[in-house]
């Protein structure tokens, strides 16, 4: 039976301060066809015909582990360790919430901590928040931090064409309506052409790393020259490649940004995913996001709380330099309880394998009739494809093969028409890679 917690003369007032006689009438606005008891509603069933039925409906959906998947660009195919899902999945930490008292949160906060640890780390950076939406949010609030670094007085915002199209758009609409400028180089992505774009007025430049191509630039001279400029360098990092290259904090960066999905989180269909964010520690206050820090208790005992930002981000929103309030706390520990398995010897070994497949499957593809790979810089798990046919004609073959074919690059870069994004991972099997190569060769 219901349980309606209100008194008939408390139900009475809070009517008439609506303004309205009874209950039905507040839902005058749903037609009376779509409204209880004529509602249309099939047969009751039992659990088990219901959870049947659910199934059946399900499957009627594709899903990765349908098709040898090809397709990166911000989102990778990666293997999760069942451990992972099994650990988010226990009750203390699938429930929890704000850690606001830590007292009672040692658990979660003690997580983040490692995450937090761990992210600093494979970054090479002083300080982690966890943490945000996912890598667009990050490289936004990478944009409002850097305003607040050079106090509002520098306008200027460069973003390399060799950022993830999506972030930068993400970028645009986070600070639309402020008096700063967002610019992008000559459509290249070259670290060239962003030098010669730094000037007095230039709060922060960002590139990627590897860049959207899958490329890997040589950041050392950037971050010399943003820094003479007085402008933050921020690095848009795929965390997986930072098992094998040099960390952006070795390269010089003060900011680094991506997203931690390639870590422990498994697609979806579109998150959630988690944005992570790791600084220098003369900037650390200026960001959103909880840090979480290692203390002692009054008895002497390791504790850990929340620290080094000022409580304005959350509660005095008119002080506050960015309103984002989530911890994504579930997502930072998917990442944390991966990376712990994998240790740094497993990270490496991981970030291994998908070096040397993607750079097998580039060679045999390059042998093709018709297809050409762009090989001019080196590579991590992503490389270009130039095609003979359209890229929406070759994935819509691929998938009749059982295959999801790479990004379509023409959709974001006008010179880039009819070039593929491949991506390959530790998840594509040797026969896999060759069947795609085959295909490929039969559709020149």
């Amino acid at each position: 039976m219901s349980y309606i917690p209100h008194t008939p003369a408390e139900t009475e007032t809070m009517l008439s301060e609506i303004g309205v006689q009874s209950i039905d009438e507040l839902f005058d606005a749903v037609p009376a066809s779509h409204r209880f008891p004529t509602l249309d509603l099939p047969p009751p069933m039992s659990e088990m015909e219901v959870a049947a039925e659910m199934l059946a409906t399900s499957e009627a959906n594709d899903h990765g582990q349908d098709y040898a998947i090809f397709r990166g660009a911000g989102a990778y195919h990666h293997f999760i360790p069942s451990v992972v899902n099994h650990i988010l999945l226990r009750g203390e930490f699938y429930t929890a919430y704000t850690p606001y008292q830590p007292e009672v949160s040692q658990g979660t906060l003690q997580a983040t901590y490692e995450y937090q640890s761990m992210m600093c780390a494979l970054t090479g950076m002083d300080a982690a928040n966890a943490s945000h939406y996912d890598g667009a949010t990050s490289l936004a609030e990478a944009v409002t931090v850097a305003l607040e670094v050079t106090r509002n007085k520098r306008k200027k915002v460069i973003l390399s064409h060799a950022i993830h199209p999506q972030y930068r758009e993400v970028v645009r609409t986070y600070h639309q309506g402020r008096d700063i400028r967002i610019i992008g180089d000559r459509g290249r992505g070259e670290i060239v052409d962003l030098m010669e774009m730094l000037d007095d007025n230039t709060a922060m430049i960002a590139v990627q790393y590897p860049n959207f191509f899958g490329q890997i630039d040589e950041l050392a001279a950037l971050a010399q020259a943003a820094h003479s400029s007085g402008a933050l360098l921020v690095v848009v990092a795929n965390p997986m490649a930072l098992s094998l290259l040099k960390s952006p904090g070795e390269l010089g960066a003060d900011i680094v940004v991506g997203e931690g999905q390639p870590m422990g989180i498994p697609l979806g269909f579109g998150g959630p995913y988690l944005g992570y964010f790791a600084i220098r520690q003369k900037h650390v206050r200026k960001i959103a996001g909880r840090i979480i820090g290692e203390t002692r208790d009054t008895d002497g005992r390791r504790a850990f709380v929340m620290t080094l930002r000022p409580r304005e981000q959350d509660i005095k929103r008119e002080r506050a330099t960015s309103n984002i309030c989530t911890n994504q706390g579930l997502m930072a520990l998917s990442a944390s309880v991966y990376m712990a398995l994998m240790g740094k010897n497993g990270l490496r070994r991981v970030g291994e394998l998908n070096y040397h497949k993607a750079h097998y499957a580039a060679q045999q593809i390059n042998r093709l009739d018709g297809y050409s790979v762009d090989m001019s810089k080196p590579f991590f798990n992503e490389f270009v494809v130039s095609c003979p046919r359209p890229v929406a004609a070759i994935n819509e073959a691929l998938l009749k093969e059982g295959m999801i074919g790479g990004y379509d690059l023409g959709q974001h870069y006008f010179h880039l028409q009819d070039h593929m994004l491949v991506c390959v991972t530790e998840n594509n099997a040797k026969d896999e890679i060759d069947r795609l190569v085959e295909v490929l060769g039969g559709l020149s």
